[in-house]
């Protein structure tokens, strides 16, 4: 029998018979990563355990315990879900099961609706699976095949899915009675899953293939882990995330509100605009210092200005439209083409540049009513956007202003962040040569800036790669937030120049960039990372006085003014209420400071102060009060 060369990570390689299996050569390294491995990677492509080797490879294996690993096994747990429920119900139908970021879900199609009272006997049905230890076998048919065996297991949506492939074969996995159309890898057995480190989430509703004039389906939600203490770790997360969700905050602390008459779109209370504010405030304040100018677009714009931009490809579905004047209008969903058309609108010359134009513009998107989610997801949304038209020289320097931009902001709020390179997508304009030059360009700064960094294959803008800020929260949740975009191409299309030291005309290059991303959406994510206490400098109010009785109030209230004539946020409570229930108020409200002022307070005029978190800090003088704040405003601690 002819051999294959095996060529493993640390470059060494090794010669094996034709057929031998990945399984086979973890054995062959030692025992026990062979009881370990769940699967390989084969040439750079992830392959079950049972793959046999044809060919001289590469090989890379999957262990249990790796974070590789763990999407293999949350896979196989899909499919010990889907077999349940088949199992515990009449006429169910499988649609898609796919790992997703900390867990996975299945989609069903059957009449018995579920709830999370079903949850545990589904579950006690997964673990009897588990139990049984089922081999899971891979097997390969013909396309044709495929689609008679789902239509012999009544699998419609699978049929749908299969018959779409552009691929001549398709894989088949089956563990006891059940099969699936699935592309894996899967653990070897269902007994590799830990029966206690796995848990039903949810169940929400989901259209079939995320098309609102399609059927819905039921989606359950799961995760599952190596073990019951990281499980267990996982779902006292998920309990904090629940006591911070942004939209119950959002109401506690009379934040914003979702209407019915907007769905989507959302109405901000007097508080909340005091936070919205003083993002917007510092924002600018800070792009002042960077030498960006304001500048502010229309929301509604030519449709041929789409057409030319190449939004209308990429967003049309995303879009909404008018007419004015029987002509065809859309409101827009990015920025970039108002302010192309600033740019336009004057001669430059190679000294005026780099021009950063800033701009806080509000983008409408018609997101699906099923994925609309508090400040996250909305229909309209505040873009933090800057577009910056440089030469090409200045590219690397005008990079690195960015990145050091978005450290500053990122860093105000205590944010750790990390860095994502993506690439060219499928669907692109222009050519590889500068799609190449871009990329290069956007790795080189980061280089520069000695950033660590992924790289995300095809996940750049239509126009150009993009490094992707992603900031993690307190609870180790990671939200893609500020954006770098490198763009030859909006140049091109628009015909943008300026005149060179040679007197003739060039091309400038673009660069977009977001660093809030969506203000909402920034909202959301500060809301839910400080769980609605806001740091003082972002407090819709910062004090609040509460006298002890009515004899206070006068005094009350010259403190008030003497705060507010300072810059300082505050309220006085007057209600007939006793001061604790005043007091345990104010810190529901999240306030950071209450000032409790009595007779001896009126006599010294002194106010007592109490913070939110470390209880009775003493009097003090209103002066001394008054300095404290500004200096924690101004250096916003």
């Amino acid at each position: 029998m002819s051999q294959v060369k095996v060529t493993l990570p640390d470059g060494s390689s090794r010669g094996y018979d034709r057929g031998t299996t990945v399984k086979d050569v973890a054995f062959d390294i030692g025992s026990r990563l062979g009881r370990a491995s769940i699967a390989g990677k084969v040439n750079g492509e992830t392959v079950d355990v049972y793959y046999k080797i044809e060919d001289d490879i590469k090989l890379e294996l999957i262990t249990l315990g790796s974070d590789e690993g763990l999407e293999v096994y949350r896979h196989t747990a899909a499919h010990v879900l889907a077999q349940a429920v088949k199992r515990l119900y009449d006429d169910v139908k499988l649609a898609i099961g796919p790992t997703i970021d900390d867990g996975f879900y299945y989609d069903f199609d059957m009449e018995h609706r579920i709830s999370e009272e079903d949850f545990e006997k589904i579950e006690k049905e997964m673990k009897k699976i588990i139990n049984e230890k089922y081999a899971i076998k891979r097997e390969v048919l013909s396309k044709e095949e495929a689609i008679e065996l789902m239509k012999e297991l009544g699998e419609d949506y699978k049929v749908e899915l299969i018959e779409e492939l552009e691929d001549d074969t398709v894989s088949i996995y089956t563990q006891g009675e059940f099969r699936d159309l699935c592309r894996g890898p899967h653990l070897p057995s269902t007994g590799k899953l830990k029966n206690n480190a796995f848990k039903l989430l949810s169940v929400a509703g989901a259209y079939w293939r995320g098309d609102e004039n399609n059927k819905m389906l039921q989606r359950v939600y799961a995760t599952a882990f190596y073990k019951k203490a990281q499980l267990d770790e996982h779902l006292e997360r998920l309990e904090e995330a629940k006591k911070r969700d942004h939209r119950k905050l959002g109401k506690q602390l009379d934040l914003f509100s979702l209407q019915e008459e907007g769905p989507g779109f959302p109405f901000f209370h007097p508080k909340g605009m005091v936070l919205r504010n003083q993002l917007v405030d510092f924002w600018k304040e800070e792009h002042r210092k960077a030498g960006y100018q304001e500048i502010k677009t229309p929301i509604i714009l030519n449709q041929s200005l789409w057409k030319q931009s190449g939004h209308w490809d990429h967003y049309r579905d995303d879009m909404y439209f008018t007419q004015i004047d029987e002509q065809d209008f859309a409101v827009k969903p990015m920025n970039c083409p108002g302010g192309i058309l600033v740019y336009k609108d004057k001669k430059h010359s190679y000294r005026d540049l780099p021009i950063r134009m800033g701009e806080l513009g509000l983008v409408h998107r018609h997101e699906l009513s099923g994925t609309l989610h508090g400040l996250m997801r909305v229909r309209n949304f505040t873009q933090d956007d800057a577009h910056i038209f440089c030469l090409p020289s200045q590219i690397e320097e005008e990079l690195t202003g960015v990145i050091k931009l978005v450290d500053t902001i990122y860093n105000a709020f205590g944010f750790k962040y990390n860095v994502e390179l993506s690439t060219k997508p499928d669907k692109a304009m222009g050519s590889d040569e500068l799609w190449d030059q871009a990329t290069s360009a956007l790795e080189e700064a980061i280089k520069a800036n000695d950033l660590d960094y992924e790289i995300n294959e095809g996940d750049g803008a239509f126009y150009g790669p993009k490094i992707d800020f992603h900031l993690e929260d307190c609870l180790g949740r990671t939200w893609q937030c500020g954006t770098i975009q490198l763009d030859f191409q909006m140049p091109e299309r628009f015909d943008l120049t300026y005149v060179g030291s040679d007197g003739e005309e060039h091309r400038p290059v673009m660069i977009h960039r977001a660093i809030y991303g969506s203000l909402e959406r920034f909202m959301g994510i500060l809301i839910e990372h400080y769980a609605g206490a806001f740091p003082t400098w972002l407090a819709p109010v910062q004090a609040q006085i509460i006298p002890i009785t009515d004899n206070h109030i006068d005094y009350s209230y010259k403190v008030k003014e003497e705060l507010e004539s300072a810059g300082i946020r505050v309220d006085v409570d007057i209600r007939q209420e006793k001061v604790g229930y005043k007091i345990r108020e104010a810190q529901v409200q999240q306030i950071p400071y209450m000032l409790i002022i009595g007779d001896d307070e009126v006599e010294s005029e002194t106010v007592s102060v109490r913070d939110r978190r470390e209880g009775d800090l003493g009097a003090v003088k209103v002066d001394e009060f008054k300095e404290d704040v500004l200096e924690e405003v101004e250096n916003k601690k």
